[in-house]
Formats: structure tokens, sequence, C-alpha cells
């Protein structure tokens, strides 16, 4: 590795956090934006020296994948995309007790430094191009839930004319039109790969998956590194429960972090709702939870996340759902 730098980044919503060794002398630590326009600055400052550069992040999906892909891409650039069981386990083991963005970054670079690197390979492309079309999809089923909430508001405005009715609802075809389109061309890319058409198949064994959100679903998880585990699934979709306590006398209810990806977590929403409509076994799980003294939209939640551990055991063993494995009812 002599004449390489090296580099530990320690990735969240907002900031890349850096640390860097090079001519085995290390430098300060850098932060930038984790954006497309920090992703270019970091890279410019990476490779500056003409020197090949090794960097190493966690797996933390939504916030990472951008920067992973932008540096795959780089020239003179070598990824390592590690699990953050591992690196948190090879800091303990350096006796690394404090926690701050700055002490994560060197801990990673001495990661890199340290152990076998593994290259990263990066999501094939027909698995980009189905997340690219899946996003769309949701960012015009959003535009058109919009455009009907201003149609249906229109009857009730006198200022606004007949023309800008019919302008509405022309837009709200529009929108119709290339929904249905992109769906037809995402079930085509879905089609023509043996590895997306099986997990798909799966995905629509649940009552309460159709084909729109097993798409939405299986572009979100494709693209994740395959040893991530169903918890880490679940804290990538911002599903994972945050506790507030403080002394002995706040003790606030569980929430959901939110910190993570909206489009795997919307779309399993409305799957969760009609699964406890039609799914005895996931009815029963969530009706113990109202049992228990749950809040129904708690035990929604409660739902969703334990669809999503039973969607990561269905791909990783390749099964469809079973109900029984999913909540044992013996009532």
């Amino acid at each position: 590795m002599k004449g390489m730098v090296l580099a530990g980044i320690d990735v969240s919503a907002d900031e890349l956090v850096v640390a860097v060794e090079r001519e085995e002398q290390s430098l300060p630590v850098a932060r930038f934006d984790n954006d497309a326009v920090g992703h270019r600055k970091l890279i410019r400052w990476l490779t500056k020296a003409g020197r090949p550069v090794r960097v190493c992040l966690e797996a933390t999906g939504v916030y990472g994948l951008e920067l992973s892909l932008a540096l795959h891409r780089a020239k003179q650039m070598e990824v390592m995309v590690a699990n953050p069981r591992a690196i948190k386990d090879f800091a303990r083991a350096f006796l690394q007790r404090s926690k701050t963005d700055a002490l994560d970054a060197k801990a990673i670079l001495e990661f890199v430094k340290r152990m076998p690197f593994q290259a990263w390979q990066a999501p094939g492309i027909e698995i980009l191009q189905l997340r690219a079309v899946s996003r769309r999809i949701t960012a015009l089923t959003k535009n058109l839930t919009m455009e009907k909430n201003r149609l249906h508001a229109s009857d009730r405005c006198e200022e606004l004319t007949k023309f800008i009715r019919d302008d509405l609802a022309s837009h709200i075809e529009h929108l119709k039109q290339s929904i249905r389109r992109l769906g037809k061309e995402a079930l085509a890319m879905i089609r023509q790969s043996p590895e997306l058409r099986r997990g798909f198949d799966h995905l629509v064994s649940v009552k309460g998956i159709a084909e729109a959100s097993a798409t939405q679903i299986l572009a979100e998880l494709s693209v994740l590194p395959g040893d991530m585990t169903p918890r880490q699934w679940v804290a990538h979709a911002g599903l994972d429960p945050r506790h507030h306590e403080s002394g002995s006398s706040i003790h606030r209810p569980a929430r959901v972090t939110k910190a993570g990806n909206k489009y795997l977590r919307s779309a399993l929403y409305m799957p969760a709702l009609v699964a406890i409509q039609h799914e005895p076994n996931v009815r029963a799980f969530y009706e113990k939870l109202l049992a228990r003294g749950k809040k129904p939209l708690q035990a929604i939640v409660a739902v969703m996340r334990k669809l999503l551990h039973a969607i990561h055991g269905m791909l990783h063993h390749d099964r469809d759902f079973e109900g029984e494995k999913f909540f044992e009812n013996r009532a």
C-alpha cells in the first residue's frame, strides 16, 4: 500500500467526515457535504496528489450508496463498503470507547489499513435503472395526489375558471398515463432478470403486496449489500424505535427514527394495512399488539417492521411468504 492514499469516511445524512493518510502521514480530518457537489469536491481532494486512492466506508445504505457509486466511477479509486458490525467490533478491539464522527472516521481508516481489502461490487445497471424508474413513479404519484386535491378544491373556489379546471383534469390524465407506462417498463425490467423476477414473485406471495408495491420494495432492497441483517434493513428504512429517557422522571414513548430510506418506508405502509385486513397471521399479530395497549399507528409500524424481517427471510432463503412463520396464532 506504499504510495497509496488511504481514507476512512464516516457517512451521515448531511455530512461526510473523512480521515486520510497520505505517504504514511495522517492529515487533519476533513468534512464535506453529503450531496453530489460534496462528492465531487471529495474526489478532487483525495486524488489531487495523483496517487491511487483506497477508500472505506460503512454499508449505511441510503446515505452511503450515492457516495459509493460516485467513488466507484472515479479514476484511480478503489472502494470498500464494510459491514458496520465488523467496523464496530474492530474499534472495540482497539479499546475505542468514545464516539464522535471524527473518531469513527479514524477507526474506519485503521480498518482499511489493517484488514483484508474487499473491493465493493456496485449494483448492476438493471437494478439502478429499476430504482430510478420506481422513484420516478413515486414522484409522479405524489404529484397526481396533489393535482387531484387541487381539482377537488376547485369546485369550492369560484375564482378558478373552467380553463384551469380543464387544465388540471388534463394534467391528471397525463400523470396517470405516465405512471402506467413507467409501471410497465419496471415490470419488463424485472422479467428480464431471473434474480429480480424471483424476488418479485416472493414479494407478491404476501397478501397485501401487489405489483406496484413489490416493484417499489424490490427496487429499494436490491441495491443494499447482501450481508445486511434484518435489523439493519429496519434501521435503513427508519423503522427502528428510538427511546428517550432522561434521569428518573422523563420516559417518553418510543418512536420510530424516520432517519432512513423514506421510499422503502412508504412502500411498506399500504402493504401492512392490506395484510392486516387479509392475512390472518398478520391480523392476529396486529390485534395482539392492540390488546397489549399499543395505539393503532404503533401497531401498524410494528407490522411494517416485522414484515420487513419476513421479506429478508423470503429473499435470502428463496421462499414465499408463510403466515405461520410471521406470527403463530395460538388463539
